[in-house]
């Protein structure tokens, strides 16, 4: 069943009303790469019930999990949380499973240097004060 439900600008969007939730999107696009709740759980590094409670929507990941979660399925932050952005196919993709599992790590890695990068800078920022602090 599809509900219309108003867009931004006022027109009409078709909108499957259980996949318009961050958690419905979550699932979504976790289904699209052929994973399991379990293993998107493990590969994000949390548990399998803490997945569950977020495609159910009884709860939401922080913004540093979210980052890394639409790295992990190949979509858009603003997908998940609003719909805005390109979905994730429903088709089967011609890629591999292991072609697909190699570019999400990589994804994954790629937002935890970023990630890891932010913090080193914020520690030096930290460090510099403190060394400023002290001379003064």
């Amino acid at each position: 069943m599809h509900v219309d439900f108003p867009h931004v600008d006022g027109t009409p969007q078709d909108i499957a009303p259980a996949r318009d939730t961050l958690g419905g999107r979550i699932g979504r696009a976790r289904d699209a790469l052929d994973l399991s709740t379990a293993q998107l759980a493990r590969r994000l590094g949390v548990k399998t019930a803490t997945m569950q409670a977020w495609e159910s929507d009884r709860s939401e990941p922080r913004s540093n999990k979210l980052v890394m979660l639409a790295g992990i399925l190949n979509v858009s932050p603003s997908w998940l949380l609003v719909g805005r952005g390109d979905a994730p196919s429903d088709d089967v993709e011609a890629e591999s499973a292991e072609i697909r599992d190699i570019k999400s790590s990589l994804s994954l890695l790629h937002i935890q240097a970023r990630l890891l990068s932010e913090q080193i800078a914020s520690l030096v920022d930290r460090l510099d004060e403190r060394e400023t602090e002290r001379a003064a």
